[in-house]
């Protein structure tokens, strides 16, 4: 078990680089959950016939108003 997690002198190298795509996972997932839950309140706003601020409009890449 300990040669495994020596990851042949390596480990030093690895195991953070392991940590830091779980972080990237964990929070792209807390992310899209929350959109999720912000995307069904202004659903429910709509349905109901509320009052809800329009959205900026998208930019174009092109520099162009």
């Amino acid at each position: 078990m300990a040669a495994f997690l020596d990851m042949g002198g390596y480990a030093v190298f690895i195991w953070p680089c392991y940590a830091i795509a779980a972080i990237v996972m964990i929070g792209l997932v807390v992310q899209s959950l929350a959109d999720l839950r912000a995307q069904r309140r202004l659903v429910s706003e709509l349905e109901a016939g509320q009052q809800v601020r329009p959205r900026a409009r998208a930019r174009s890449g092109s520099g162009r108003p």
